[in-house]
């Protein structure tokens, strides 16, 4: 920091780089350190996501839409509209995103009882899960992901001295929450729904929930959702695929089979950036959607598929260390929870690719090809980066980079202030000695030329000299 009006040495060392002994500090011992993992680990994503997205999708897209890179438009679009709002939610002070909370929960409930309707539903393979809004979709549900987060990071953070009370713990959270996945499965979307029932368990475990009672919400949940699984045909079938996608190839199993025939012929180092086989017409369903991560293993192989699914332990690390380095209850609350939530959503889509996991049908965060997914999720992204800004020793060292710029914008605004004043004053002696001089050769000056009169010196000195 600046002191005495010097101004800081030009190339010296990075506040949170060097300790006070000058020796190196650890990289994840750094103030920024959960920054710079969240921004790098998305951004690594986001750029991978377009790649993957222009190659796995320009096929299709020529033989649809007469272009290989209509798709790719449209997703380079929805990150032109994400990129601004990451940047600003990455500035906003906490006490925006709790303002926040309640109306962006009224709004994704509004939004999800629209969506039922028919005359703005639009209803894709038999689900209604879109709003139409010009060339463009509004999928409501995945922007209740984040009001659950924010509103429930919130109300538990307002009832924090009743929750020892496993009633307010549990109410309005856990029927807010339900009434979300009600909406969604009217849709219908199992997927989804099973996401936002992975943070309602993040807000309720973050919080301090006793074992006893999250056994039993877990348990309630896990019921219903075989209850609810083996009703619906088409996903019964899809647990039966399940089991052994190949003993249907060519019907039920048939995504799960094209997925695996993906993965196993890129090997270990991929068939090529753009060379992949089954993203053309007739074999592998949602090649850029879905399954976006069996063309990343066809084209890039088993080292492309690793890197993805480091870059999202990374960010999952960040989000948790984000969590666990605060003391505020509501960026705790609300950094596990989305972080849950990207997670658990990348979870689920890599594990049904590898066929781990039955097919649910949710996007890859942050890679799959879709606006009402990618846009929500920069958003939540955004929001991380600025809670780890707020960390206690980020915040530190961000207050005190901050204060060593303006004390050296002072002494550098002082220094040329006096620099100017000095030109300033040398100007103007200079410019009256040069108006006297004009003045005096004109013939304008009085006779005898004295020199305090303004004429010039040689002159009364010649006329000393006569007389």
């Amino acid at each position: 920091m600046v002191t005495g009006g010097e101004a800081p040495a030009l190339g010296g060392p990075e506040p949170g780089v060097y300790g006070a002994d000058d020796t190196r500090v650890p990289v994840l011992a750094r103030p920024l350190a959960s920054y710079y993992l969240l921004l790098s680990s998305a951004g690594l994503l986001l750029l991978l996501g377009l790649v993957m997205v222009l190659s796995a999708s320009s096929v299709r897209s020529f033989d649809q839409l007469g272009s290989s890179y209509a798709v790719f438009a449209r997703q380079a679009t929805w990150v032109g509209i994400g990129l601004p709002l990451l940047v600003l939610a990455s500035r906003l002070p906490m006490r925006v995103f709790r303002v926040l909370a309640y109306p962006f929960m009224i709004v994704s409930l509004v939004l999800l009882v629209v969506v039922l309707t028919p005359q703005f539903g639009k209803s894709i393979n038999g689900a209604q899960r879109w709003i139409e809004l010009g060339p463009y979709t509004l999928q409501p549900s995945e922007i209740s992901k984040l009001g659950l987060v924010l509103w429930g990071a919130d109300l538990l953070v307002r009832k924090r001295k009743l929750l020892g009370n496993w009633k307010h713990l549990l109410v309005p959270l856990v029927p807010g929450a339900l009434l979300i996945c009600i909406l969604i499965m009217l849709e219908p979307d199992m997927g989804t729904t099973i996401v936002v029932l992975v943070v309602l368990l993040t807000l309720l475990w973050v919080v301090g929930t006793p074992l006893r009672v999250f056994a039993s919400i877990s348990g309630v949940i896990l019921l219903a959702g075989t209850v609810l699984a083996v009703r619906e045909p088409y996903r019964f079938e899809r647990l039966l695929s399940y089991r052994d996608p190949f003993a249907d190839a060519h019907n039920t199993g048939f995504q799960a089979v094209q997925g695996l025939y993906a993965l196993a012929s890129g090997g270990w180092w991929g068939e090529g950036l753009g060379a992949s086989r089954e993203k053309w017409p007739g074999l592998l369903p949602n090649a850029h959607t879905d399954f976006i991560l069996a063309i990343v293993g066809e084209e890039l192989g088993l080292l492309g598929t690793l890197v993805v699914v480091i870059l999202f332990a990374v960010l999952g690390f960040a989000g948790i260390r984000v969590a666990h380095r605060t003391a505020d209850p509501f960026i705790q609350l609300a950094a596990a929870s989305a972080t849950g939530w990207l997670l658990g959503q990348a979870m689920i889509n890599m594990g049904a690719v590898v066929g781990l996991l039955p097919i649910t049908g949710i996007p890859l965060p942050l890679v799959s090809f879709g606006g009402s997914a990618l846009v929500p999720t920069m958003l939540t992204v955004g929001m991380l980066l600025s809670f780890a800004r707020h960390e206690p020793a980020a915040a530190a060292m961000l207050s005190a980079r901050a204060a060593a710029r303006r004390e050296a914008r002072e002494a550098r605004d002082a220094t040329s202030g006096g620099g100017r004043r000095f030109w300033s004053r040398t100007r103007v002696v200079r410019g009256g000695s040069g108006d006297s001089g004009r003045g005096d050769r004109r013939g304008g000056g009085p006779a005898g030329g004295d020199p305090g009169d303004g004429g010039d010196i040689t002159d009364g000195m010649s006329a000393a000299a006569r007389r």
